[in-house]
């Protein structure tokens, strides 16, 4: 089997535009949620999400590509370009033809699918473009990515709800670990921050109005957010002949099923991931030092996360670090996985941890290192990232410090 390295990562989202930014912001422990700004937004109860402003998609795209882009597309397609130029990576006749992509995705299109009910239910049209369809499709920006730079392995797109990022890169991993494929473009993408997506979220009654408060005993729920994290997955002697810089590796991955209900998260298949996901990396416990947790601000998630944790490390669950950068960057759903990796890189490449800002007051049931508010510094060699979703699906990926 195949050793599985990372060679570039990109991003936009509600810290910054590319990777640099948003490891600043994470290290400065700056929060990207504040008022949101869209068409009726007056309208909601819900007012804050992390969203990113001031971006103009002018600048990177023409009229026709936007005629056939979603906002979810488009940072995706940001996010790929960064992770490809980084990486260095050219991909010639015979790489393009093994090459491949996946991410994931929990929405589509939801700004087009919003904009097109409005214009049919509120303003009496009875036309909607004709491109809506290839538009809204979970799976398009999966498609742009291999068209635009000619990826003709595999390419399909992963929804799980908040696990589809970790879920996604799992299979790509998978697809390099076992040689399918030399290279994966992989991570996910979310733009649910529209009229009908955030008025649907609304209906759950798990969204903060004020803020995400990660594991401090004062949470009192979710804050969304949008943007994409995409990565160059590579088999390692392939990024080695090339003299590429390898940001981590990919050790390993788990993922696991509650099968018990449709929202409320289960202890137990928390625990089954992550201690899946060490078993298939070959790690022992006391090898992790940091783990970047679902963490979004919800009791039943926090209190369930925490206790997987000590339920699986045990004693050494004292010693670890663990935070939420959901505090920063809001929960970003299919995104949001993705994003969050960039978190776990930088703890092992470059020794700083995330901080969980907005952590008031200690929670008993959460009583875990949380790095609460200020980054730290600190040597990680294993950081463990995972993700928990409605549903009851659950992905855990192990990433070792590249060495």
């Amino acid at each position: 089997m195949k050793r599985v390295v990372i060679t570039g990562a990109g991003t936009i989202n509600a810290l910054g535009r590319d990777v640099p930014q948003t490891l600043e912001a994470m290290r400065e422990g700056r929060s990207g949620i504040s008022e949101l700004e869209f068409r009726d937004v007056e309208r909601l109860a819900i007012r804050i999400g992390g969203q990113v402003k001031g971006y103009d998609p002018d600048g990177d795209f023409t009229r026709q590509q936007l005629a056939l882009y979603d906002r979810f597309t488009q940072f995706t397609l940001i996010a790929a370009r960064q992770a490809i130029a980084q990486s260095g990576i050219e991909f010639n006749e015979e790489l393009s033809l093994r090459a491949g992509v996946v991410l994931g995705n929990s929405g589509g299109g939801m700004t087009t699918l919003d904009e097109n009910y409005r214009s049919v239910y509120e303003d009496g049209k009875n036309r909607v473009h004709p491109f809506v369809v290839p538009k809204l499709m979970n799976n398009a920006a999966a498609s742009h990515v291999s068209m635009a730079w000619g990826l003709r392995g595999p390419a399909f797109t992963v929804s799980t709800a908040c696990a589809s990022s970790n879920h996604a890169m799992a299979q790509a991993f998978q697809m390099v670990h076992g040689g399918l494929a030399p290279v994966m473009l992989t991570g996910g993408s979310e733009s649910m921050l529209c009229f009908g997506g955030v008025k649907a979220w609304e209906g759950l009654r798990v969204m903060s109005k004020d803020g995400c408060r990660p594991f401090s005993a004062n949470r009192n729920g979710m804050v969304q957010g949008e943007g994409a994290g995409i990565f160059v997955f590579e088999e390692y002697e392939h990024a080695r002949a090339r003299g590429a810089e390898i940001l981590a590796e990919v050790a390993g991955y788990a993922m696991t099923s509650d099968a018990s209900d449709i929202v409320m998260p289960s202890k137990e298949g928390a625990a089954r991931a992550i201690s899946g996901a060490l078993r298939d990396a070959r790690i022992a416990p006391e090898e992790v030092g940091y783990i970047n947790a679902h963490g979004t601000g919800t009791a039943a998630n926090d209190k369930t996360e925490c206790a997987a944790v000590a339920d699986v490390f045990g004693r050494h669950a004292d010693k670890l670090m663990m935070s939420s950068t959901k505090s920063m960057h809001g929960h970003l759903i299919g995104g949001t996985g993705a994003v969050e990796l960039l978190a776990c890189i930088m703890a092992l490449r470059d020794g700083v941890i995330a901080p969980t800002i907005n952590y008031d007051e200690p929670d008993p049931e959460c009583a875990l290192d949380v790095v609460p508010n200020e980054a730290r510094e600190a040597h990680v060699d294993v950081a463990l990232s995972n993700a928990f979703a409605f549903g009851g699906l659950n992905a855990v990926l192990a990433l070792r410090r590249a060495g």
